[in-house]
């Protein structure tokens, strides 16, 4: 109930817009982002990565208007590129599809995230492509996988364990060399496309899980990376890696900017590789209403600190 409740106040522009002016919220919201800009992400980066966490940036957007708001949106990463590498900031990129124009099609995300991924490659910086709802899995994969060959620095796309697709396009991934990053899924989802309990999501995790550390990834070299904060799906995922022979260093978590900052320096101090995301923008609030509905704990936190408690 309240999952949907947020997803459906995060497509609000109305709400948008009014939550923009409104000082507490955008107070709030900063617990889940590092502010407006680029400075303000560089400077929550460097603190992660002096406590050896590492990052991954993304500078908040999405479903742009037109053509040219896309064009933007990439000549901005490009730049983002260019002074994380300058910095010298343990951090890689993360971006949407419909922020890069996919809503103009396929062709036109291919352009915008060539370009990207050239400048990308040319300093070492890898890119990771978020997944948007499920309308747009197929076409954001056939862009991931076009680029492929272009990467040299390294290319990462999300899977969501929602849906029921994930286990053919895991596989698939998996014998093309691409790299994952396996979430649970922020999206409202049919009833005919993905699992509607979080029980069955979750054994749908820990079964991708499993087959991430496969005998034929292992064999291929997969290192994948695992997007939760659930301590009983690291449990698992610690575990299944050690049952089968991988390292530490042979796969990474990736966990939220302002959730369970304890565990995630847990694991930095176990050995373990952890990436920390780290939006930025001032288009935070689907962003921030995503993040209320994929964890009730946040709709509290929130409603103590309006409050004033």
């Amino acid at each position: 109930m309240l999952r949907s409740f947020f997803n459906t106040l995060s497509r609000s522009t109305a709400l948008q817009r009014m939550a923009a002016g409104f000082g507490p919220a955008r107070r709030i919201a900063r617990r889940f982002t590092a502010g407006e800009t680029f400075d303000d992400a560089a400077a929550v980066v460097e603190e992660l990565n002096g406590r050896g966490i590492g990052a991954i940036l993304n500078h908040l957007g999405e479903a742009v208007d037109s053509r040219d708001d896309a064009l933007g949106a990439a000549a901005d990463y490009g730049a983002m590129v260019e002074r994380a590498d300058a910095a010298g900031l343990d951090a890689t990129l993360s971006v949407k599809p419909t922020h890069l124009g996919l809503g103009f099609g396929e062709n036109f995300f291919h352009e915008t995230m060539s370009a990207l991924v050239e400048t990308a490659s040319r300093t070492g910086r890898a890119i990771e492509v978020d997944m948007e709802d499920s309308s747009l899995t197929d076409a954001t994969l056939n862009v991931y996988l076009s680029l492929l060959d272009q990467s040299a620095a390294g290319l990462r796309i999300a899977l969501q364990t929602c849906l029921f697709r994930t286990e053919g396009d895991l596989s698939r991934l998996v014998e093309r060399g691409g790299r994952v990053r396996l979430v649970k899924g922020a999206y409202d989802e049919p009833a005919d496309r993905a699992w509607q309990k979080k029980d069955d999501v979750d054994r749908s995790y820990a079964r991708l899980v499993d087959a991430c550390f496969g005998d034929g990834a292992r064999a291929a070299g997969f290192n994948p990376a695992f997007g939760t904060h659930d301590h009983k799906m690291i449990d698992t995922i610690c575990e299944t890696a050690a049952a089968r022979g991988a390292r530490r260093d042979d796969f990474e978590f990736q966990m939220l900017l302002g959730v369970r900052r304890d565990l995630q320096q847990r694991l930095a101090d176990d050995g373990y590789r952890v990436r920390v995301y780290v939006p930025f923008g001032s288009h935070w609030y689907p962003y921030f209403m995503r993040r209320m509905a994929e964890r009730p704990a946040n709709a509290l936190f929130v409603a103590r600190a309006m409050l004033g408690e």
